[in-house]
């Protein structure tokens, strides 16, 4: 059974960093690109980063290049580095998971087939 477990989120302050993680299980499940999403109040379900899992490419939604950083620290897991946080990253943030092959990165949520069920990170004056 597939499963993506999303940890991390918490109250944090503007200017504050925090690191989530995805942790992935199954032996059927082999990855082709892992990704953040965000879904704020009253918002769509947005991007955030993605990154090929082979070669380690990275892709970043313009509004957090700079501050963010997605990599691997093992074949499991998925992490997303936030730093500078801003008020505006409020949201609930899900792990996602594309097994089928593409070149480009994608960044909308119909291109993943796995989802986790989201951690809520809140940034704060």
């Amino acid at each position: 059974q597939v499963q993506l477990v999303e940890s991390g989120g918490t109250l944090v302050q503007v200017g504050g960093s925090l690191r989530l993680s995805c942790a992935t299980s199954g032996r059927t499940f082999s990855p082709n690109v892992m990704a953040w999403f965000r879904q704020a109040p009253g918002k769509e379900r947005e991007f955030v980063a993605a990154i090929r899992w082979m070669d380690g490419t990275t892709s970043y939604a313009d509004s957090v290049k700079g501050r963010f950083n997605i990599f691997r620290d093992n074949a499991k897991n998925t992490l997303l580095q936030m730093n500078s946080l801003k008020s505006e990253d409020t949201a609930v943030y899900y792990c996602a998971g594309r097994t089928n092959f593409g070149l480009v990165l994608p960044t909308t949520s119909a291109m993943y087939n796995y989802w986790g069920q989201g951690t809520q990170v809140t940034v704060s004056s």
